[in-house]
């Protein structure tokens, strides 16, 4: 009642032109949401399920963080009563699009999507809850992180679907690109994300490039697998068209197709040439990596292909495009967006099913089988290296042309994410040289730093080269480069004179990668973890020992100052230059960066004469 009297006199103010005050307006609006009310207690539980719904976090929120709650209807399932991936994806590109636009303040389109795993379907009467928030602004685009999970509301459970990374570009109203304002991450896994951010981004650019050299290392004739009572299937059967017209619902703000429209799309016609080679229902698994060529717009038409390109023992490869043109036949087609999708066929344990041979078609079916089997070893070699955990990777992952570039990520960030902790502590400061110490699950971490009166470039150019280790620690005796990987990536057979248990030298075999900063702020990176070469395997000589993640991060402090931080992360088992406890490890850690700074000054002029002799 209190609320419909304040209601009549505020009508009766408006319509009578009286200035309503501020105190009154707030008050009435506060009396209608109901914010004047005391709140309610919870206990533990409820808030821990609050939490687990998405509910505001405790510290202060990200500005670009949008939070979707979706409940799955009959209307958004496939025959199986599971929520139809085209649906989900539209929800995902929604939920990244607003993120995305919520920083830069006008319009966004898809530029490109990471893969994307799919962990679990999602069943009529669950929720599906999607968190995206902008981890890093390049200069006209950025990189979005969406999380997606369900919740079955009947137990309160809580499940990761699937985990995915999308780039926008900003478009003024004149449709020109727009140059983005930095991002400045806040919490601890922000700037994880925002690090790491910078590593994807390189990941995508070389992506193309990869997959070729993959393809002129392997033998250009197709291999049929062979299967007990297993007939091939022309791969011409499996071939889908269909075109759709581009309505209003279709699209998004901005007048062009919503990028999850034409994704969902995509995914339907896939889905059905995945059936004609298996003549059962398939489930989506996996997307692999696209880019969006151009826009559609309302009224455009959309003509969608696909065709199964290869058929594994559990999986098969179904290649999708889209194309758009107007009312005009006579006007060629645009190239909107290619995408390579996984699918498997389940039992019902859930366990995936024998999928029957294809036989492709002679030319460019073959072509696309050959290209099939090579984006499956690299994103095999991407889920391993790249989508795992950093204590689930094993020490040393055997190296080849084809893993090189998720090896070399790999390497990178989990130093930046090792940068990135918080809770580091000062264990000793000598002069100075700090050195602080990190406790984390299984892993005992290192970082020692210091001033240096020398520019970070040149820090960087000295300390990347292992050749010259030994010049300055004295755990090192030698360092062969084994092989010139690329400019930012080198392998060496180093020699350690620290011995071992069975009283022998130890020798490592260790990928070094060096990353200049991508923009201002970003530190010099160097980098370096174990991998294994079969050209140099482990010897009687020597005692094969490995490094987790190890590496230097410099930071400009002016022209002439650079802070220089050395990072080491081992396990229980092995911790580089352990003397006998941690006193003792300081003071060793000390004394070689005090000979590390005078190995800077002596050289720097070397280095500088160096450099511009190469320019």
């Amino acid at each position: 009642m209190l609320s419909f009297f304040w209601l009549r006199c505020l009508l009766k103010m408006v319509k009578e032109n009286i200035v309503i005050p501020e105190e009154i307006l707030s008050f009435c609006c506060n009396g209608f949401q109901g914010s004047t009310s005391p709140p309610c207690s919870q206990d533990p539980g409820e808030r821990e399920e609050a939490a687990g719904a998405m509910a505001s976090p405790s510290h202060p929120r990200n500005p670009t963080e949008v939070q979707m709650s979706q409940l799955v209807l009959p209307c958004h399932t496939n025959h199986r009563g599971e929520l139809s991936i085209g649906q989900l994806l539209k929800w995902i590109d929604t939920a990244a699009c607003l993120s995305a636009e919520r920083h830069a303040g006008c319009p966004c389109v898809t530029a490109s999507m990471d893969d994307i795993y799919f962990e679990h379907t999602i069943s009529v009467g669950q929720v599906v809850n999607i968190k995206a928030k902008v981890n890093r602004a390049f200069n006209s685009s950025m990189e979005v992180g969406i999380q997606v999970s369900y919740e079955d509301l009947c137990s309160g459970k809580h499940y990761s679907i699937c985990k995915a990374y999308a780039t926008f570009v900003a478009h003024s109203s004149s449709g020109n690109k727009v140059t983005l304002k930095p991002l400045i991450p806040q919490t601890e896994e922000e700037k994880i994300e925002h690090s790491i951010a910078a590593e994807r981004r390189r990941m995508r650019l070389v992506h193309k490039d990869t997959l070729k050299d993959l393809l002129t290392r392997s033998p250009h004739e197709t291999e049929l697998e062979t299967r007990d009572g297993s007939v091939a299937v022309p791969a011409e059967k499996t071939r889908v068209e269909s075109v759709e017209l581009v309505l209003p619902p279709h699209a998004n703000h901005q007048g062009n197709t919503f990028g999850g429209q034409i994704m969902a799309w995509m995914e339907n016609v896939a889905t059905i040439a995945a059936s004609r080679l298996c003549h059962a229902h398939p489930t989506l698994r996996a997307i692999e990596m696209f880019h969006f060529r151009g826009p559609s717009q309302v009224g455009d038409r959309l003509v969608l292909k696909a065709i199964v390109n290869n058929a594994f023992k559990n999986s098969m490869e179904v290649g999708v495009c889209a194309e758009a043109y107007g009312q005009e036949m006579s006007i060629s087609r645009r190239h909107i967006n290619s995408a390579f999708m996984t699918f498997v066929v389940l039992d019902q344990e859930g366990r995936p099913r024998s999928l029957p041979m294809l036989a492709p078609e002679q030319g460019d079916g073959e072509r696309r089988h050959r290209e099939a089997s090579a984006r499956k070893k690299i994103r095999l070699d991407r889920k391993y290296v790249v989508s795992c955990k950093q204590t689930e990777v094993p020490l040393s992952v055997p190296w080849d042309q084809s893993n090189k570039v998720y090896l070399s990520y790999n390497n990178v960030s989990a130093l930046k994410m090792l940068v990135a902790k918080a809770n580091w502590a000062l264990a000793r400061e000598k002069e100075k040289v700090q050195m602080y110490t990190l406790e984390e699950d299984k892993f005992l971490s290192f970082r020692i730093e210091m001033s240096v009166r020398i520019a970070a470039s040149q820090a960087f150019s000295l300390l990347s080269d292992l050749r010259r280790r030994h010049e300055w620690d004295s755990h090192y005796l030698s360092a062969e480069l084994v092989q010139q990987v690329d400019d930012d990536d080198m392998i060496y057979h180093v020699v350690s004179q620290t011995l071992s248990s069975e009283n022998k030298l130890q020798d490592f075999v260790i990928l070094a990668s060096r990353r200049k900063p991508c923009s201002k702020g970003d530190p010099y990176v160097v980098a370096f973890r174990s991998v294994t070469l079969p050209t140099h395997p482990a010897t009687a000589s020597f005692t094969r020992g490995e490094t987790i993640c190890s590496g230097f991060c410099i930071w400009p402090e002016s022209e002439e100052m650079s802070k220089v931080a050395y990072y080491n992360q081992a396990t229980p088992g092995y911790l580089n230059y352990v003397t006998t406890n941690v006193a003792g490890l300081s003071s060793n850690f000390c004394a070689t960066f005090e000979a590390c700074e005078k190995f800077l000054l002596k050289n720097k002029e070397d280095d500088l004469i160096v450099r511009l002799q190469s320019l």
